[in-house]
């Protein structure tokens, strides 16, 4: 006579965790939060691009290959809750697919370009949307941003055989507009006007005045000059010398 045993409640709920979990799934947690550069950084935000602080140190314990790429995920500010990190590099969205799903992966970097230990005076920032050589279409193009925003990223590390770890989403980043570079409307604007057009009046008459003085001493001299008008004539008396005229007795037959 057989026994049949009922299986341990405790080895259901085991195998249901082994059925779904698949190699890869299962991301580390770096706990860390992208920010924008704390520097005094000229063109820090533009209409197009954004500078970060580098991740110095923060992936040094992690247990990834030197090799491993950790990628900049840039999304928009609603995109993250639909964010599903790739499984591999080859369905990786370029930045032409963020209007469509939202994000894409640029400045792709290993642990090898983050490392704490930098010394340097060198400013160390990340650059989004800086190169405008490279086609939008291709993976890793750093290509400028397409409108203001808000945007939010983080760091994925990947390898072969998928997404290992990622960090926090960064708060919303805006860009600046391009209203912000226009001239204040108001009193300021028509203002700079008068002053354009007082100044414009200015150099006008001193032009003017530099001409006159100029001019003036030589068309004054040009007056005391006599000039003969074409009426008037020229007399001129007749004188007989005396070595001209012939000898007495002297006629002529």
């Amino acid at each position: 006579m057989k026994l049949h045993r009922e299986p341990s409640p405790l080895l259901i709920p085991l195998t249901l965790l082994v059925t779904v979990w698949h190699p890869g799934t299962c991301l580390g947690h770096v706990s860390y939060t992208p920010q924008l550069s704390s520097s005094a950084l000229e063109g820090k935000l533009t209409q197009s691009t954004f500078a970060l602080e580098q991740p110095l140190g923060q992936f040094d314990k992690l247990n990834i290959s030197d090799s491993d790429p950790i990628w900049l995920v840039v999304a928009n500010s609603n995109a993250i809750r639909k964010f599903v990190a790739p499984k591999k590099v080859e369905d990786m969205p370029a930045p032409d697919s963020l209007a469509q799903r939202g994000y894409y992966f640029t400045l792709r970097a290993t642990r090898a370009h983050y490392q704490g230990d930098q010394t340097g005076r060198q400013l160390r920032v990340l650059r989004v949307g800086n190169d405008t050589a490279c086609p939008p279409e291709s993976q890793n193009c750093n290509t400028p941003l397409p409108s203001s925003g808000p945007y939010r990223v983080k760091f994925l590390v990947m390898n072969s055989k998928g997404p290992v770890a990622e960090t926090e989403w960064s708060k919303d980043i805006d860009l600046l507009q391009a209203q912000e570079f226009q001239h204040a409307p108001g009193s300021q604007s028509a203002g700079t006007v008068v002053i354009i057009a007082f100044q414009s009046i200015m150099l006008a008459i001193l032009l003017a005045v530099f001409v006159v003085l100029v001019i003036s001493p030589c068309f004054h001299s040009f007056r005391n000059v006599p000039i003969s008008s074409p009426s008037e004539q020229v007399h001129m008396r007749q004188y007989s010398t005396h070595h001209m005229d012939s000898p007495p007795g002297l006629e002529s037959s």
